[in-house]
C-alpha cells in the first residue's frame, strides 16, 4: 500500500538520492559505447526513481548518480536525508557515500539488493530499509515522520504488490546521460538455477503490473520526450507467459498508434524459442535484442546447476529461432562448475560458435552471498570470501571457493575462451552471420523518429572513423560486415553496427581480463607447485548427486 501522501503534506523533507559508482571497468559499463553515443553511463537507476516516486509528494528530491556525475559536499550539506544502495559491483562505493554522508551529520539510508543479500556489510547505515519499497515505504516514512533517525525496516519476502507500484519519476533524469533507459514489468523467475540470487531476492512467482499500468509508465516516458532504446529490465521477461502475451498486444497497439517511438530488449530464458506465439508479439512490439543465460554447453553441468530449461534442446536451433523473429541473442556463460572437465573451453567456444552469438559474457562461476550455491558450499566446507580486491564484476573476480579440479586449469580455461571469442576476426564474423540471419522487417505503422536517427547518424560517422582511421586493423572488418549485411539484409544494418560498436568496448575490456588471468594463473600454479591451495574435500559424485536430487524434488 502506498503512503497516503495528502496526510503528509505538511511535513517537507529534502531527500538527495545518492547511485554508487559501478566498479570498473566491467562487461556492461561499456565505455567506449557510452562515448561513442555521448552518454555518461548505460542507464539510470530505475529502483531510485521508482521509489522516488513512493514518497510522500511534498517532500523535495534530487538525484546524483556517481556515473555520471559528482556528488559535492553542497548536495549532502542540502539534504535532510540521504537515500543510496546497489548491487554488489557498487558496494565499495555504497560504503564511501554512506562514510561521506555520515563525517557531513546527515542521516543516510541503505537499500537495495546487496543491502538485502548482505545487510552485515551496511550496519553502519543509520537506517536500513530491507526489501521491495512497496512493500515497507509506509513503515520508514512513519517512523521517519515520528522523529526516528535510526533503524532497520525488512519488508516480507515475495510479497509486495507491484500493481502498486508507482510511475517511475523519469523528470529526475537527464537522458542525455544514458544509452537506454529501463522499465519493469515484472518480478521473479520460476526457475531454480542454483548460482542464481534473483529467485532469494524476489521469488520463483513472478509478480507482473497490469497491462494498464505498463501503458501508462511508456505514456510518461514518451510524453517526457524520450524516444529509442528502452529495456524491459526483467529477470525473465517471460517467467509469467500468460501474462506477457496479454500484455504484448496493448504494446503492439500503443508502439503503432506513436509510430513506433520504442525498441525494446530485455532477458529471457532459452525456452523462449519454444514459443511461436510469443516471438511473433515480440516482433511486433519491436523488440530487437534478449538477453539469455546459457550458462554452459554440458548437459551435465545444467543438470548439475539446476538449469534444467536449458536441456533437451539444440542450442544452435534455439537461438537461430530468435534470431529468425528479428531479435538478436547476447548471452551469459559461466565457467568454474564442479562437473566440469579440462579443456571445457573448447566445447564452450564451439557453441558460441555455433549459435553466432557475438556479445557473449563469460565470467567465472561466483557464489553470490543467500544462494543455494553459497549455503551448499558452505555445508560442504568449501565457501571463501568474495575476493573483491580483484573488483566485483564476475568476468575479474569469482571462484570463490575450493574448486574440485586444480584452479589454475579452470583460469587457462577462461582465457581459452575469451581468447577465441574476442579475437576481432572470430567476432566480426559472427556479427555478419547474426546480420544476414537476423530477419528484421518494416512493421505496419512504423515511422522514421528522428530525434534517435540524429543521434545515431552522429554515431555512424564516428564509429566510420574510428574503425577506418584510427584502428586500421578493423577497417576491412568493418566494412566487409556492412557490405555483406547491406547487399542482403539492410535493416538488419542498424543492429549489426549496436554490436561493433560493443566490440569497442568488449575487445579492450576482454585484454584487461586476458592480463588479469594470466597474472593469477602464475600464482595460482605456484601454490599448486608447492602444496599451498586448498584442496577440497568432497567428491565430484557427491555435489553431482546432491544437486540431481534437487532437481527432483
Amino acid at each position: 500500500m502506498q503512503t497516503d501522501k495528502s496526510m503528509l503534506a505538511p511535513n517537507p523533507c529534502k531527500v538527495l538520492m545518492v547511485f554508487p559508482k559501478f566498479e570498473t571497468p566491467s562487461f556492461w559499463s561499456m565505455e567506449a559505447a557510452c562515448d561513442m553515443w555521448g552518454a555518461k553511463c548505460t542507464a539510470p537507476p530505475l529502483g531510485l526513481i521508482t521509489l522516488a516516486a513512493l514518497l510522500p509528494a511534498s517532500w523535495t528530491i534530487k538525484l546524483v548518480n556517481r556515473n555520471a556525475e559528482e556528488l559535492t559536499d553542497a548536495d549532502i550539506d542540502w539534504a535532510d536525508m540521504v537515500m543510496t544502495g546497489g548491487m554488489l559491483p557498487q558496494r565499495f562505493d555504497a560504503i564511501d557515500v554512506i562514510d561521506r554522508v555520515q563525517a557531513r551529520g546527515r542521516v543516510v539510508v541503505i537499500g537495495g539488493p546487496d543491502a538485502m543479500s548482505s545487510p552485515e556489510i551496511y550496519e553502519k547505515a543509520d537506517f536500513r530499509v530491507l526489501g521491495e519499497a512497496e512493500g515497507l515505504i509506509d513503515r520508514f516514512v512513519n517512523a521517519w515522520m515520528s522523529g526516528e533517525r535510526k533503524g532497520l525496516f525488512e519488508a516480507e519476502r515475495f510479497k509486495a504488490n507491484v500493481q502498486q507500484s508507482p510511475i517511475p519519476r523519469f523528470d529526475l533524469l537527464n537522458f542525455k546521460h544514458y544509452l537506454y533507459v529501463g522499465v519493469q514489468f515484472s518480478r521473479g523467475c520460476p526457475f531454480t538455477c542454483e548460482f542464481c540470487d534473483i529467485i532469494e531476492l524476489y521469488g520463483r512467482v513472478p509478480r507482473t503490473k497490469s497491462n494498464a499500468q505498463m501503458l501508462r509508465e511508456l505514456d510518461a516516458l514518451y510524453e517526457a520526450g524520450y524516444r529509442g532504446h528502452v529495456d524491459f529490465v526483467d529477470d525473465n521477461l517471460i517467467g509469467n507467459k500468460k501474462a506477457i502475451k496479454l500484455f504484448l498486444p496493448h504494446l503492439i497497439a500503443w508502439q503503432k498508434e506513436r509510430g513506433y517511438p520504442f525498441n525494446f530488449t530485455t532477458e529471457a530464458s532459452i525456452n523462449l524459442a519454444d514459443d511461436d506465439e510469443l516471438l511473433g508479439l515480440m516482433k511486433k512490439a519491436n523488440f530487437f535484442g534478449v538477453f539469455i543465460g546459457i550458462e554452459s554447453p554440458d548437459t551435465e553441468t545444467l543438470v548439475h546447476t539446476q538449469k534444467k530449461q536449458n536441456t533437451r534442446r539444440s542450442l544452435e536451433e534455439s537461438v537461430y529461432k530468435i534470431y529468425d523473429a528479428g531479435i538478436f541473442v547476447l548471452a551469459g556463460f559461466i565457467v568454474g562448475f564442479d562437473t566440469e572437465r579440462r579443456s571445457m573451453s573448447a566445447a564452450m567456444i564451439e557453441c558460441i560458435e555455433a549459435t553466432s552469438i557475438p556479445v557473449a559474457m563469460v565470467g567465472l562461476l561466483t557464489a553470490l552471498p543467500s544462494t543455494q550455491l553459497s549455503r551448499r558450499l558452505e555445508k560442504e566446507g568449501r565457501l571463501l570470501p568474495l575476493p573483491l580486491d580483484k573488483g566485483a564484476d564476475q568476468c575479474t573476480a569469482g571462484l570463490n571457493f575450493v574448486t574440485l579440479r586444480p584452479k589454475s586449469d579452470i583460469l587457462k580455461d577462461y582465457r581459452e575462451v575469451l581468447v577465441s571469442v574476442y579475437d576481432p576476426t572470430i567476432f566480426f564474423e559472427r556479427v555478419k552471420r547474426v546480420g544476414l540471419a537476423l530477419n528484421r522487417e518494416w512493421l505496419d505503422g512504423q515511422k522514421v523518429h528522428w530525434k534517435p536517427l540524429r543521434r545515431d547518424l552522429k554515431v555512424l560517422a564516428k564509429l566510420c572513423y574510428e574503425m577506418t582511421v584510427r584502428r586500421p586493423d578493423l577497417r576491412r572488418l568493418f566494412w566487409g560486415t556492412i557490405v555483406a549485411v547491406g547487399r542482403k539484409n539492410p535493416l538488419a544494418i542498424e543492429f549489426m553496427l549496436f554490436l561493433m560498436v560493443m566490440f569497442l568496448h568488449l575487445g579492450k575490456f576482454s585484454r584487461h581480463v586476458i592480463a588479469q588471468l594470466e597474472r593469477q594463473i602464475v600464482e595460482q600454479e605456484a601454490l599448486e607447485r608447492d602444496g599451498l591451495a586448498p584442496v577440497a574435500s568432497i567428491p565430484p559424485a557427491t555435489s553431482t548427486a546432491a544437486a540431481e536430487q534437487g532437481v527432483a524434488a
